[in-house]
C-alpha cells in the first residue's frame, strides 16, 4: 500500500498537484506506522486523563481540568517524550510536554483564545509502539452525539473506545446515552470503573453488575467484562493491580490483532479518493491538448467569469450564514438577559442579608467577606443556569450547522450546473468540515477582583474603615455580584459565536479553495499545452500518449471499493 500511495504522489508532482502529493504521503506515512485511534471517553471527573496518565507511565495530561480547546489531544508513540501544537493557521509548534496545560486547560487557554487546532504528545511507551494512538478529548461525547460534520471526520479514524465510568456514583442517565451513542460508531468497546480504590469491594462489586444491567439493556448485546481499575492508584505505584494487567492486554491485543487492518483501510480509502481526483486533472490535461488554443482561452475566460460568479455566490452565503447566526445568538441573548434578571431579584437580597451578617469592622477584612459572600452566592446560582445553557446551545448549535450544511450543499450544487465543464463534477465533501466540539461553560470567579493584591487597595479599605466608608466596599460587593452574573452567563454567547465562526470559516475555505484549485489546475493545463504545441507535433504526441497511460493507471484505483483502491495501484505496479 505505502509503494502504491507513493506512486500516487509522484503522479500528483508530475501532474503540477503538490497538494494532493502531499495528501498521499502523508497517508502513505500513516499505512507504514499501522497507526490507529483508541479514543477515551466519559464524563467529566471520572479521571479520564489520569487513566491515560497512568497507561503511558507518566504524568502527562492535564487531569481535574476542563479542556476547551474542542479538539483531540492525540498520544502517539515517539522515540522521547515530546509535544506539539497545531494552531488555527496550520503551523505547528513544539512545546514541552509539562507545557501542554498552557494550551488545553480552561486556565491556561480560555475559551481556546490561542486557537489551538490539535496537540500531539509523543511518548516513548511500548504500549503504542503497535501504531496505537491514544485520544484524551473530555468533550468527545458530544462528537459522537449527533449526525455532524465532526462526527463524520472523527468517527471513521476511531477503532476503539476505552469507556471510562465510576462506581461513586454508579452510571448515570447521560453516560448510558453516551455510550449508546459511542457504540453505534465504534466497533470495539473497553469498559473499565475507574477510581476503584476509592469504593469498597462490596460496593464495587454491586456498581459493576448494575453498570452491566443497565448498558447490556440498553444496547442489546453484551458489553464483555467490566474491568475495575484505578488510575491514580497505578500512576503512583500502590495498591492492588486489580484488573489493570487485563486493560493493558486488551488493548495490546488490540493493536496486535486490528491496528494494522484499520491503517490499510484507512489508506485505501484514501487512494481511491485520490486517484479520483488526479483522473479528473488528467482530462484536463487531455482536453487541453485536443482543442484549439484559442477555444482554450475562451474557456478559460469563460471560467474565470465562473468563478468570479461562485465568488459572488459565496459572499451571499456568508450573509446567509451570518443571519442564521445572528438569529440564534438573538434567542440566546434574550434567554440570558431573561437568566440575570431574575438572578438579580433572588441574588441581591440574599448577599444584603449576607453583608448584614459581617461583623468585623477592620476594612481589608470586610472587603474579604464580603467579596467572598458574593463569588458563594453567584456560585451557587450561575453553574446551574450554565449547565442548562450548555444543552440548549448545543441543540441550537447542531440546528445552524446542519441549515450550514443545506445551504452549502446547495451552492455546490448550483456551482456544479453552471454549464462551465470544469465545474461539471465541481463538489466538496461538507460532512468534513464545519463543526468544532463544543466547549464547556465553566464559572469563572474573577478571583483577581475579588482578591486584589494591590497594597494600596489594602491601604485604601483600611482608610475606608477609619473614615467610615465600609458602605462602598459593601457596594463594592454588589457591583461584584452584578459582573460575576453578567460576565459567566455571557460565556454561553462568547462559546457559541467562536464555534460558529469556526463552522463558517471552515465551510466557506473549503468551497473557495476548491473554486480556486480547479482555476489554477485548469490555468496549469493550458499554459503546458501551449507550451508543449510551440515545441512541436511530436512533443503533443507522446504527452498524449503519456497522459493516456496515467488514466489507464489511474481509473482502477478511482473506481476501485474500499481498500480494493489500493490492491488496484499494486497490480498495475
Amino acid at each position: 500500500m505505502d509503494a502504491g500511495l507513493e506512486r500516487l504522489a509522484r503522479i500528483a508532482e508530475e501532474l503540477a498537484e503538490p497538494g494532493l502529493a502531499d495528501e498521499a504521503r502523508a497517508l502513505a506515512e500513516r499505512a507504514i506506522a499501522g497507526r490507529f485511534y483508541v479514543a477515551c471517553v466519559g464524563q467529566f471527573k471520572r479521571g479520564k486523563s489520569t487513566l491515560l496518565d497512568a497507561l503511558l507511565g507518566r504524568a502527562v495530561l492535564p487531569a481535574d481540568v476542563v479542556p476547551v480547546t474542542a479538539v483531540p489531544t492525540i498520544v502517539r508513540h515517539g522515540a522521547a517524550w515530546n509535544a506539539r501544537v497545531q494552531f488555527g493557521n496550520g503551523a505547528w509548534r513544539e512545546i514541552d510536554v509539562d507545557d501542554l496545560a498552557q494550551f488545553v486547560t480552561e486556565s491556561g487557554n480560555p475559551e481556546n483564545v490561542r486557537a489551538v487546532r490539535a496537540v500531539e504528545v509523543f511518548a516513548p511507551s511500548p504500549l503504542l509502539a503497535s501504531g496505537m494512538c491514544l485520544v484524551d478529548t473530555p468533550g468527545i461525547g458530544s462528537v459522537f452525539a449527533g449526525n455532524t460534520a465532526a462526527t463524520k471526520a472523527f468517527v471513521p479514524h476511531v477503532d476503539a473506545a476505552l469507556v471510562v465510568l465510576g462506581a461513586d456514583p454508579p452510571i448515570s442517565g447521560e453516560e448510558v446515552d453516551l455510550v449508546q451513542q459511542v457504540a453505534a460508531n465504534v466497533p470495539h468497546l473497553l469498559v473499565v470503573l475507574n477510581k476503584a480504590d476509592r469504593v469498597p469491594d462490596r460496593d464495587l462489586a454491586a456498581a459493576a453488575a448494575f453498570t452491566r444491567t443497565v448498558l447490556e439493556g440498553r444496547l442489546g448485546r453484551g458489553i464483555g467484562p467490566i474491568l475495575e481499575v484505578s488510575g491514580l492508584e497505578r500512576l503512583e505505584s500502590r495498591g492492588a493491580p486489580r484488573d489493570w494487567p487485563a486493560l493493558v492486554e486488551a488493548l495490546t491485543r488490540l493493536g496486535r490483532e486490528s491496528g494494522a487492518m484499520i491503517a490499510q483501510d484507512a489508506a485505501g480509502r484514501g487512494a481511491r479518493r485520490l486517484g479520483r481526483q488526479l483522473t479528473g486533472v488528467v482530462t484536463m490535461h487531455r482536453e487541453a491538448l485536443t482543442r484549439p488554443l484559442e477555444e482554450s482561452e475562451a474557456r478559460m475566460a469563460a471560467l474565470a467569469r465562473a468563478a468570479a460568479d461562485a465568488e459572488q455566490w459565496l459572499r451571499d452565503l456568508g450573509s446567509a450564514l451570518g443571519a442564521e447566526q445572528r438569529r440564534l445568538l438573538a434567542d440566546l441573548e434574550a434567554r440570558r438577559v431573561e437568566f440575570v434578571a431574575e438572578a438579580r431579584r433572588v441574588t441581591g437580597p440574599a448577599l444584603e442579608r449576607r453583608l448584614a451578617a459581617i461583623t468585623t469592622r477592620w476594612g481589608p477584612h470586610l472587603r474579604r467577606e464580603a467579596m467572598r459572600a458574593a463569588l458563594e452566592i453567584a456560585r451557587a446560582k450561575v453553574p446551574p443556569w450554565l449547565g442548562e445553557q450548555q444543552a440548549v446551545a448545543e441543540a441550537a448549535f447542531a440546528e445552524r450547522t446542519e441549515r450550514f450544511r443545506q445551504l452549502a450543499l446547495a451552492l455546490t450544487a448550483r456551482i456544479a450546473a453552471m454549464g462551465v465543464p470544469e465545474f461539471a463534477a465541481f463538489a466538496v465533501d461538507v460532512d468534513d468540515h464545519g463543526s468544532p466540539e463544543r466547549a464547556s461553560f465553566q464559572f469563572q470567579p474573577l478571583l483577581h477582583v475579588a482578591r486584589p493584591a494591590s497594597p494600596i487597595r489594602y491601604v485604601a479599605d483600611v482608610g475606608l474603615a477609619v473614615a467610615g466608608g465600609r458602605d462602598l466596599i459593601r457596594a463594592s460587593a454588589r457591583r461584584f455580584l452584578d459582573w460575576l452574573l453578567e460576565l459567566n452567563s455571557s460565556r454561553v454567547q462568547a462559546g457559541v459565536t467562536a464555534r460558529l465562526d469556526a463552522s463558517r470559516g471552515m465551510l466557506e475555505g473549503a468551497l473557495r479553495t476548491r473554486l480556486r484549485t480547479i482555476e489554477a489546475g485548469a490555468r496549469r493545463a493550458i499554459d503546458r499545452a501551449v507550451e508543449l504545441r510551440a515545441a512541436g507535433a511530436d512533443n503533443v504526441s507522446a504527452e498524449l500518449g503519456r497522459l493516456e497511460e496515467l488514466e489507464r493507471e489511474l481509473r482502477p484505483i478511482a473506481e476501485a471499493p474500499g481498500e480494493a483502491a489500493g490492491n488496484a495501484l499494486e497490480q498495475r505496479k
